[in-house]
């Protein structure tokens, strides 16, 4: 109860981190470095096969930066082991001073069966910020655990659906002011095929759900879009903070099985605790948000779940899919170092915990987890890192292997 307690309290440091000085360029300790003095991966390489470079490696503008991970891993909801390749570019479309990195990643993987996944994240800065295109386009054969709604259930409770989904969103977003913007999109879920693995499971008896539970759903829409955002680089943030809204609406008239809409706020704050050392990560790093249905019929499996925000990023130590309602709320905390001076290697150590709606009261039961890892730096111009993290929680733990950071 007071390791609960305290993972708790720890979590819910973001509340006291909301304030946040703008100005019209972006923060100069991150724009533009120079990474001489750093030491990554490529340099190891290099070092290795005898490359020598004719000038120290600086960060320059337009250039694309790679980061790529192919790794053995297991596939959720318990399909087994599979190749995953996880590969990050990022590259500045402006002024290092004035635009922010742009990214893309795409992680897919195959279990040399029928499981596979070909998921392709990107989020595009235009020269000055004046634009940000977010895009999300997944093709997934793709099973997963459920444990019904709300988190009654004891984790030996659960059953194994299968499903294919197809999943393509797009956003545009206009600049306001400098941090501000503003804009919308067209979003799409579609599943096919979803059953229990297990014949003798009725899916709509086991979670006491009527909508999306067998044969298919279409969550056809459009989303507003306002975003608040001081960082410049995704894939690593350093100093600044992160707001988002997002509301999505699924009228029935674009396609959607059922009439719904619902609304996503996300906060992040991420504080250096030695800003005069630029070269030295040492960050206390915040994250919140909010996910509920406001009315209507959602789908099944659209319902806000644990490990299914944008990035499938939260939640790590828990199972995905473990906690799931009508409401979501989560917050993580994390502590971000480096351990070299030359920052080739850092840990983390963090927390998080989640409430949901659904058989109980949000707030009424809290799902805590926690864990540590070991940073290496890959790729110095992006600020990319190989993170490798033990979490754990009540009945589960997990070794994850990722390219960037969780937030």
């Amino acid at each position: 109860m007071m390791i609960k307690s305290f993972l708790v309290c720890l979590c819910l440091l973001p509340a006291f981190s909301f304030a946040q000085d703008a100005s019209n360029m972006i923060p100069q300790q991150s724009a533009g470095k120079d990474t001489s003095r750093q030491t990554d991966l490529i340099d190891i390489a290099k070092d290795l096969f005898h490359i020598n470079p004719k000038k120290p490696r600086i960060q320059r503008e337009k250039k694309i930066y790679f980061s790529i991970l192919p790794i053995p891993g297991a596939v959720p909801g318990g399909a087994g082991r599979a190749l995953i390749t996880s590969t990050t570019a990022g590259t500045y479309l402006g002024p290092q001073s004035t635009t922010n990195l742009s990214s893309a990643n795409f992680a897919p993987y195959w279990n040399l069966h029928s499981r596979f996944g070909l998921p392709l994240r990107s989020s595009i800065w235009l020269k000055d910020n004046t634009w940000n295109i977010q895009g999300d386009i997944r093709f997934l054969r793709y099973p997963q655990y459920t444990w019904g709604l709300g988190s009654g259930n004891d984790y030996s409770e659960k059953t194994l659906v299968n499903y294919n989904y197809v999943r393509f969103y797009q956003s545009a977003l206009k600049r306001i002011t400098p941090y501000f913007f503003a804009g919308g999109g067209y979003n799409i879920d579609y599943r096919s095929s979803i059953k229990s693995d297990d014949p003798s499971v009725d899916l709509k008896q086991f979670t006491g759900y009527n909508y999306g539970t067998s044969g298919s759903s279409v969550s056809s829409g459009i989303n507003l879009d306002l975003l608040y955002d001081t960082r410049n680089n995704s894939i690593n943030p350093l100093p600044g903070s992160y707001f988002n809204i997002v509301y999505r609406v699924n009228p029935t008239f674009m396609g959607s099985s059922d009439s719904w809409h619902s609304l996503y706020l996300d906060y992040r704050k991420y504080v250096p605790l030695n800003p005069a050392n630029k070269n030295q990560q040492n960050t206390l790093a915040f994250w919140s948000y909010f996910w509920t249905v406001l009315g209507g019929n959602a789908p099944y499996l659209d319902l806000p779940s644990i490990g299914w925000d944008p990035y499938n990023r939260s939640g790590e130590g828990i199972d995905q899919n473990r906690y799931r309602g009508k409401s979501l709320f989560y917050l993580e905390s994390e502590y971000r170092r480096d351990i070299t001076a030359n920052g080739l290697l850092g840990f983390v150590a963090f927390a998080n915990v989640n409430t949901v709606s659904g058989s109980g009261t949000l707030f009424k039961s809290w799902h805590p987890a926690a864990g540590t890892g070991l940073r290496v730096k890959f790729n110095k111009g992006s600020n990319t890192n190989i993170g490798m993290d033990y979490a754990f929680s009540k009945g589960y733990n997990a070794v994850i292997l990722n390219v960037g950071e969780a937030f």
